[in-house]
């Protein structure tokens, strides 16, 4: 199978916007203030915006994207044909997916971790004279680990996707000194010639 730059660049371009938008989900956490209520003597948490909620399960949504093209295209390395055997490139191949794959993994379980956590919103309130309200945020650094997992598996995408391309045969596997024996030039010559005599 030769390297397709088309399927380079899909894989690429939907890695990278993924990243870019983990970034922003990491620069729009939601913040939350507790506000004291108009009416009782009690308070409340306001949060200020979810657009990191939205940023996450987009970049989500487009690693899963990314990594579908991919494994459609080398058929998972599971179902495919003619991987060259005991090569360099076949165990490329196999160390580049596993790596492609734990970094996928960790990528998409922080994104989806992170915009879980930045969707809860406390919902309780508290009593105004007795103690401070806790209100729940997400921690720093949530969207930029599932960033730079991104990344990784951008890297690690493309060099399965290279090593997969030299170690695929396409199904035909070579032989090397295996092939039907020719015959020499002479001997038609000769067959026809002794028919030639016996006329």
């Amino acid at each position: 199978m030769a390297v397709s730059v088309s399927i380079l660049a899909v894989i690429t371009s939907l890695h990278l916007i993924a990243f870019v938008l983990a970034i922003g989900a990491e620069r729009r956490r939601s913040t939350a203030k507790v506000v004291p209520d108009q009416y009782d003597e009690r308070t409340y948490c306001v949060y200020d915006t979810d657009a990191s909620t939205v940023y996450g399960l987009a970049a989500f949504g487009l690693i899963l994207i990314s990594q579908m093209i991919l494994n459609g295209v080398t058929r998972c390395l599971c179902f495919g044909k003619g991987l060259v055997t005991g090569s360099c490139s076949t165990t490329c191949a196999i160390i580049f997916f596993i790596f492609s794959w734990l970094s996928f993994l960790g990528a998409e379980a922080c994104l989806i971790a992170g915009s879980a956590r930045n969707a809860y919103h406390t919902k309780y309130r508290g009593l105004f004279h007795q103690g401070e309200l806790s209100c729940a945020t997400l921690r720093k650094g949530v969207f930029a680990a599932g960033a730079a997992l991104t990344l990784l598996s951008l890297i690690g995408s493309i060099l399965y996707y290279f090593a997969h391309s030299r170690a695929d045969t396409g199904g035909w596997e070579k032989h090397q000194n295996v092939g039907v024996g020719m015959t020499s030039a002479s001997y038609p010559q000769q067959q026809q010639t002794s028919e030639f005599e016996k006329v």
